[in-house]
């Protein structure tokens, strides 16, 4: 029998109308907004109740935040809106080495790649070091809600933890960058263990997680890099396709031009390094990424 509720919706009525809440509420999480967010309606009152309240919930909640969105990117002065990236896959893809950059250790050790396995027109964004601690480059990136991932060292980041205990507050994972920024094929086993497994145990004690990810300083590594990482709960070692600067890209491949799935990097780094901010990098790096047709995705739904 066929279950009829209130002016005549059957249950596949009811089915539908809650599957499109669902969807509207993964776009909603994807341009940033809270799941908190969702539970009123406009001007904070509370949403009707049931599939078709839900629904409305979602849609005045994602005028909202797309309005916000729309009001940082003019108030930080980017050319374009970021393009919002797809929900992350229900399943990570399988992260292999890129052709040429294996060791020995093959599958038994952390992989080194540069891209992500995708179809979809998206990139991501990592950022090194940790020398630059500009709150302004915070706030940026939260009101226009791009996703990056942070890999860094301890030399540069120990005197101010709490800039970024904050910005793991904004959702930002801390990753493995070495205690020192050393050469890593010129120093033994122990040496490297002593790099990365001390900044691991460092990084859990503040940041309160252990790292997955690590990332070799100027991207070299020798088999003993990979050993000494893996040894320490490392799982993957990404470097990068192309680098972001305040005025120019760097590329990788002979194209020069992003693929799907390609990991950009850039850095901690403001006007004592750099021909400006790290807001002039971002400003940069987006424009390049958005007038491709590409988004920036996050690192950790992939890896």
């Amino acid at each position: 029998m066929q279950l009829v509720g209130q002016k005549g919706k059957s249950r596949t009525s009811l089915t539908k109308a809650v599957c499109a809440a669902a969807a509207l509420a993964a776009t909603l999480l994807a341009s940033g907004c809270s799941a908190d967010d969702a539970g009123t309606g406009q001007h904070g009152a509370p949403a009707a109740k049931g599939p078709a309240g839900s629904l409305t919930g979602y849609s005045e909640q994602l005028k909202h935040a797309e309005a916000a969105r729309l009001a940082a990117v003019k108030k930080w002065g980017l050319a374009k809106p970021p393009l919002l990236a797809p929900p992350a896959p229900a399943v990570k893809p399988r992260i292999t080495n890129r052709p040429g950059f294996e060791t020995d250790g093959g599958d038994s050790l952390p992989p080194v790649f540069t891209t992500v396995p995708t179809k979809d027109k998206i990139v991501f964004l990592t950022i090194d070091d940790g020398a630059e601690k500009d709150p302004q480059f915070l706030k940026m990136m939260q009101e226009l809600r791009i996703p990056y991932t942070a890999f860094l060292s301890d030399y540069l980041v120990k005197d101010n933890h709490a800039y970024f205990k904050k910005m793991q507050s904004l959702g930002v994972t801390l990753n493995n960058h070495t205690l020192n920024h050393r050469y890593m094929p010129a120093l033994s086993y122990d040496e490297q263990r002593h790099e990365i497994c001390d900044q691991q145990d460092k990084i859990g004690q503040w940041a309160g997680e252990r790292p997955k990810l690590f990332r070799p300083p100027y991207g070299n590594y020798n088999e003993d890099t990979l050993k000494a990482a893996h040894s320490c709960g490392i799982k993957a070692a990404p470097l990068w396709a192309e680098e972001a600067f305040t005025d120019h890209m760097e590329w990788r491949e002979w194209d020069r031009d992003l693929h799907p799935g390609d990991i950009i990097l850039t850095h901690f780094r403001g006007p004592q390094d750099w021909n400006g901010t790290m807001g002039d990098m971002v400003r940069q790096v987006m424009k390049v990424i958005t007038d491709k047709g590409y988004a920036v995705a996050r690192l950790e739904d992939y890896v």
